[in-house]
């Protein structure tokens, strides 16, 4: 079967939910505060001999200034590092504002402001501090996104009953071999890695669960899509990459705290080591899902994560076929890029066996020739590194292709740095009598 060359960009986002709320009006632009704009005026002193005023110059017109919250979007003064403890910040009511933004918000990043910031009047330091936070709050749409998702769980959890309670406790380390739990808790590089093997660049596979553990995860979730089914619960899809087949996201029934000391504890200290360049040591979040594939559900297509990391287990079941392929790791300005021949490499999913490999290596999985495979999937992301790249221009780090052009640029400056140094050379010796 020929592979493909080259990859297809792909937008991973969950399914839409069946609930639809109104949209709410946008929030109506705050009048500008008093004294916003004497407090920003830069200061002016007046010299002890002023120079003979110059002549009046020709009348220009001048454009008009924007007004309200527009005029002061972008900051005037810079926050400071580190937060004044002694300040005591204003009370800036209640509850939270039109934009979602609570009192203790405002509170803790008042401590951050400048001296002659912070002893302006409250509306003042809210308005500005506005400027600064308006760049992080979810949009309107997000927010009704996020508010449907809360209550699809509530419905979930509040009428859902558990097959195995136990999966349900907060210590994933009892799910854990006793050989991996015994490297982690070495917390050393050479104990990480010695539990490991690494069949590709980037890619690392190693056993890490009891198969009791993904035997027990398997009938749970099939106990939770039965029961949908029966409750007439329409389940939202993992991915929307994921039209076929059968799944569900952990998070949805319970599984979320369990999930989340399984990234802190585990896999968090395994990518502080092997994944760095993405802010290994700065995962925050994860989503992770289920999915289960037959013979006529087809090959999941080539695509990147979601994620600046990603475990897949491969909990069971009998099947054959379904190897990964991978094509190397590529930033978001070269995911269409051609594949080296280095880059290709096929893995197959062996039941019981975990892959670690980094969110934006460009990956697939052909198809189920026989049988069933189950697949548990981590994206592990990092809101600082996702914060920190939108600020940086060269990804070679990890990105192939930034690589090459660093590489090509290098090169490119050696040479013209060799040819102006042998011109110069040979002007002298044509000035040598």
């Amino acid at each position: 079967m020929p592979l493909p060359r080259r990859a297809a960009t792909v937008r991973i986002r969950r399914g839409q939910i069946h609930r639809v709320t109104a949209m709410p009006p946008p929030p109506q632009q705050a009048p500008e505060p008093a004294g916003l704009q004497l407090l920003l005026q830069p200061e002016v002193v007046a010299p002890n001999h002023p120079p003979p005023a110059p002549p009046a110059p020709a009348a220009v017109p001048v454009p008009p200034q924007p007004q309200g919250e527009a005029r002061y979007r972008r900051p005037l003064v810079r926050l400071q590092a580190v937060p004044n403890e002694d300040h005591v910040p204003d009370n800036y009511g209640d509850g939270p504002d039109e934009l979602g933004i609570t009192p203790a918000v405002y509170q803790a990043l008042e401590r951050h402001l400048p001296p002659d910031l912070a002893g302006a009047p409250a509306e003042v330091k809210r308005y500005f501090m506005r400027s600064v936070l308006r760049n992080y709050v979810p949009s309107p749409s997000q927010r009704i996104r996020t508010q449907n998702q809360r209550e699809y769980r509530e419905r979930i959890l509040s009428a859902y009953q558990p097959l195995h309670p136990e999966l349900y406790t907060n210590d994933p380390s009892t799910f854990i071999l006793p050989a991996f739990l015994q490297a982690i808790n070495g917390n050393t590089e050479e104990s990480i890695t010695s539990i490991m093997m690494e069949p590709a660049p980037g890619v690392f596979a190693f056993p890490m669960l009891k198969p009791s553990f993904c035997q027990m995860l398997m009938s749970e979730v099939n106990n939770f899509l039965r029961w949908a089914q029966s409750a007439n619960q329409r389940i939202m899809r993992p991915t929307s990459l994921d039209r076929h087949g059968r799944g569900a996201a952990l998070s949805d029934f319970g599984l979320q705290e369990m999930l989340d000391n399984l990234m802190k504890d585990f896999i968090s200290p395994m990518s502080t080591v092997l994944f760095p360049e993405v802010g290994g040591n700065t995962l925050d979040s994860h989503h992770t899902f289920v999915l289960e594939y037959g013979e006529a559900d087809g090959a999941r297509g080539f695509h990147v994560d979601d994620s600046e990391v990603t475990l897949n287990i491969c909990l069971g079941k009998h099947f054959t076929g379904a190897d990964m392929y991978f094509r190397g790791i590529r930033c978001g300005n070269h995911v269409n890029s051609g594949t080296h021949d280095e880059e290709y490499f096929v893995h197959p999913n062996v039941p019981g066996q975990v892959l670690l490999h980094h969110g934006s290596h460009r990956h697939g999985v052909f198809s189920v020739t026989s049988g069933r495979r189950v697949n548990m999937v981590m994206w592990c992301k990092s809101s600082v590194f996702r914060e920190m790249k939108k600020f940086m221009t060269d990804f070679s780090g990890f990105c192939r292709e930034c690589q090459f052009q660093r590489t090509a640029r290098q090169v490119q400056h050696l040479q013209e740095l060799t040819a102006r140094i042998s011109i110069s050379g040979q002007e002298s010796e044509d000035e040598t009598p």
